[in-house]
């Protein structure tokens, strides 16, 4: 076959694909393609790069004034053309066509037609014509928005745009459970591929109403029945399971993010429900509380450097210090009675005064002159000084600590005064006080002030005989 003969073939494919593609546009809502034919449009994905890479080298030639390779210009007009037809069968599968799938559709057409534009006037002898370069021009910005389109199809609506390290947005103090909440969870997990864009299931789940109304599978939530919701039997099959959502590969939900989904429907699926409605011995109240904590590694990252040298220096065989998690610069300090008590120990911890996170000296014979030097742990969130001689005028050195959360001070010499030390730190959580000096009374003052303070003010013997056993086995 002659160089003529195979461009005058290669020109009738081109023509017919051509043909056949604007056939298609204009016929749409008539066509029912068979399966191996709708089969061919998941080849997309897969054809899509070429066009792109083979149309972009041939621009770049002809705009920097040289010929263009005839074997490349029409070997890119066939891939763009052809990349097309697959785009439109695929499409037609498509349960929906959103607004991206649109564009990205009528974008890609536009790639190939003006292609084949290109080829028919390279062909004509104007490949080196101002009005062909212009061509190419317009060319790489519909190249550029339809791959942008696609992208936000398969990625999400703002995949391409730059913006720096986003903080996720901070749960109000009194949260609507669905908006701040569920919703929250559903735009992680689900709405990527549930979306008035990519009805995946013929299902949407960026409103409550779409939730409600469901997809092709049946009712995706059912108010006050978690056992009848479609998304909660999803998200508990087997990984491996076709139907398990979100679909393997993606991001799964953890644990307490499907159990607040599961609560929430059980409670009615109400999107007025605040957080304040719930009874504080609500499991949802509770894994809500959790969600609003900060992550700790991002709120330890600002914590000095502190070095690995520098925690062996000053730890003993009584006296463990680790890292809360991998590398981070938060620590834990954990002592336990040495056989002869010497309070230089704690007092040399005053190096790493602002990495201690979590600080244990259960059953030590701490003073006024320790507890001087805890007081200077400024990000201490986690102390345990049970079983010790404090008193009320000890404990008070610790009155700026305020980041603290949990505290263990029971089978202590702790007093009412220092009730008011309690109130003051407001972000205290739980207290643990029993066998202390401290009245029924002025607890209960206590608890109906703060109710959201878990206070442990007394111990059941099973109980009591955990604690004895945990409290003989030595600190790590």
């Amino acid at each position: 076959m002659t160089y003529s003969s195979k461009r005058r073939w290669a020109e009738y494919l081109v023509l017919g694909l051509t043909v056949f593609l604007v056939f298609c546009l204009l016929f749409e809502s008539h066509i029912e393609p068979p399966p191996p034919v709708s089969w061919l449009g998941k080849w997309h994905p897969v054809l899509l790069h070429f066009p792109i890479v083979l149309l972009i080298v041939a621009i770049l030639i002809n705009l920097f004034g040289t010929k263009v390779p005839p074997v490349l210009l029409t070997a890119s007009c066939l891939a763009a053309l052809i990349t097309a037809i697959t785009g439109f069968l695929l499409g037609l599968s498509s349960e929906g066509k959103g607004n991206l799938l649109f564009w990205h559709q009528w974008l890609g057409v536009s790639v190939a037609i003006t292609a084949t534009l290109w080829y028919w006037l390279d062909n004509k002898g104007y490949g080196s014509h101002l009005m062909v370069k212009v061509l190419n021009v317009g060319l790489l910005f519909l190249i550029g928005f339809a791959g942008h389109y696609g992208g936000m199809i398969t990625h999400g609506e703002n995949f391409l745009a730059f913006q720096g390290r986003k903080q996720p947005e901070k749960i109000p103090e009194n949260p609507l459970i669905y908006e701040h909440v569920v919703g929250r969870i559903l735009d992680n997990h689900c709405v990527k591929c549930h979306n008035p864009n990519k009805t995946k299931g013929q299902l949407v789940m960026t409103g409550l109403d779409e939730l409600l109304k469901g997809g092709e599978s049946g009712s995706t939530l059912v108010p006050g029945a978690p056992e009848k919701s479609e998304i909660i039997r999803r998200l508990y099959l087997p990984v491996e399971d076709e139907d398990h959502m979100p679909p393997e590969g993606e991001a799964a939900l953890s644990g307490d993010e499907i159990r607040i989904l599961e609560r929430w429907i059980a409670l009615g699926a109400s999107d007025t429900l605040r957080l304040n409605h719930l009874e504080t011995t609500d499991p949802l109240a509770n894994l809500i509380k959790d969600m609003m904590e900060p992550d700790p590694l991002e709120k330890w990252a600002k914590l000095p450097f502190v070095a690995d040298s520098t925690l062996k220096r000053l730890s003993s065989d009584y006296l463990t210090i680790t890292r809360l998690a991998g590398s981070t610069n938060a620590l834990r300090i954990a002592m336990y009675p040495p056989p002869e008590y010497k309070a230089k120990t704690i007092l040399g911890l005053r190096p790493i005064a602002d990495n201690v996170v979590e600080l244990d000296f259960s059953g030590l014979p701490i003073g006024v002159r320790e507890l001087a030097v805890v007081s200077t742990f400024g990000n201490l969130e986690w102390l345990e000084i049970d079983r010790t001689p404090i008193t009320d005028a000890e404990i008070d050195t610790l009155k700026i600590l305020s980041n603290l959360r949990l505290l263990k001070a029971y089978e202590t010499n702790i007093g009412d005064k220092s009730i008011e030390l309690f109130r003051n730190w407001k972000n205290l959580q739980k207290l643990y006080v029993w066998q202390t000096k401290i009245s029924s009374e002025a607890l209960e003052e206590l608890k109906a002030e703060n109710p959201d303070l878990l206070i442990e003010d007394g111990i059941d013997e099973e109980l009591e005989s955990y604690f004895a056993i945990t409290d003989s086995i030595p600190k790590t």
